[in-house]
């Protein structure tokens, strides 16, 4: 399992096997370039993505059916002309895949917070968004992300007085409950698309897999019945009062992912749990180990899980600390500022809380099993 050096196994579920991919839209590096095979499902372009339900049960005890004689009613035109302005496409350029990537935001602060997943920005060097489909590009920056939880707070630059959506209250949805999506369908920006749907069960859980071995597992979701589709990550999810009660994420397919498709089985993130994360983020992240305030620290490394301890190295990235400390492809990285590498996992940690700037020592086999020190200081990377 090849990973940088921020990727993390995750969870495994018995659960029915069902296929699934994250939201956010790819394009190739050339110009122009087809997207039907480029979809970003995790952090790497191109990757077929499994996934697993554990079906939850509602409060009755019964499966989270439901049914359409009370799916209840909204207009999307009205909901969306309040919605719409709030709602920002988001544009990335890859650090490392020489592609783009698109995908959906929510403005929620007038002075240009913006929330969307994590993976819309994961691996982005650039962030660009436009509000509501026109006028100008903005530049945007990253003020934490939490990985785990797939969520991403950024900051538009050079904004104020923005209008913002209306946050709702998503412990109190229910299956049956009528949804507006809204988001940047197929990443081709101008008006956000809209898609009527309704709940269909609540506090579900996937779990995605990359193909490699690395899974991500997201818990406590809405599971919603409305066509979503690629570009649509992190877009809002409404109720018929046009309140915020999730942020798209994922969707459940059959077969390829292609760019004119979507699925009408898809999963959203609860407004209440990303808003919990924004607050942490604010301030300054807390006891929380899955959330990152700031600039990413890189050393500069690709790593996989070795057959002995350690993170085995598969590549260095040029000019970078790794580089500079003579860390090369086939050493094994066993400790990072004191605290032992024993996995890609491991290391994933050990970077967690530590920021470009931080002078770290880093210790690693060769691949004779010698040992090597160096102290390096780290430089600012992508999103993870």
């Amino acid at each position: 399992m090849e990973t940088s050096e921020t990727l993390t196994g995750g969870r495994t579920s018995n659960a029915p096997r069902l296929a699934l991919v994250l939201l956010a839209l790819v394009a190739g590096a050339v110009a122009g370039a087809s997207a039907d095979a480029t979809y970003l499902a995790a952090r790497q372009v191109s990757r077929s993505v499994a996934a697993s339900t554990a079906i939850a049960q509602n409060s009755s005890g019964t499966n989270p059916s439901y049914s359409s004689s009370n799916s209840g009613s909204l207009d999307p035109t009205s909901i969306a002309r309040t919605v719409d302005p709030a709602v920002v496409d988001i544009t990335t350029t890859l650090a490392n895949q020489g592609g783009q990537a698109a995908g959906t935001g929510m403005v929620i602060t007038s002075s240009g917070e913006v929330l969307t997943n994590n993976h819309v920005i994961a691996g982005a060097s650039r962030i660009s968004v436009q509000i509501a489909g026109s006028g100008p590009m903005y530049s945007a920056k990253v003020l934490g992300t939490d990985k785990t939880d797939d969520i991403a707070l950024l900051q538009i630059q050079g904004v104020s007085k923005l209008r913002t959506v209306s946050i709702g209250d998503s412990s109190r949805v229910v299956a049956g409950d009528a949804v507006l999506a809204i988001g940047n369908a197929l990443g081709q920006g101008g008006t956000p698309a809209a898609s009527q749907g309704v709940v269909t069960a609540v506090d579900q859980t996937i779990t995605a897999g990359d193909g490699s071995g690395s899974t991500e597992t997201l818990s406590g979701l809405l599971q919603v019945r409305a066509l979503i589709q690629p570009g649509d990550s992190g877009g809002p999810l409404v109720d018929a009062s046009g309140n915020v009660i999730g942020m798209d994420a994922a969707a459940q397919v059959s077969g390829r992912f292609a760019q004119s498709s979507g699925s009408t089985n898809a999963y959203a993130i609860p407004i209440d749990a990303a808003m919990s994360v924004v607050k942490m983020i604010r301030a300054g992240g807390g006891s929380s180990p899955n959330i990152h305030v700031g600039d990413r620290a890189l050393l500069g490394v690709s790593v996989q899980d070795g057959s002995s301890s350690g993170a085995l190295v598969v590549g260095v990235q040029s000019g970078s600390p790794a580089e500079s400390a003579g860390l090369a492809a086939g050493d094994a990285i066993i400790s990072v500022g004191g605290a032992n590498v024993t996995s890609a996992g491991t290391l994933t940690v050990a970077m967690q809380a530590r920021h470009p700037g931080d002078r770290v020592a880093v210790s690693w086999l060769d691949a004779a099993g010698n040992q090597h020190d160096a102290t390096v200081a780290l430089i600012a990377g992508p999103p993870a």
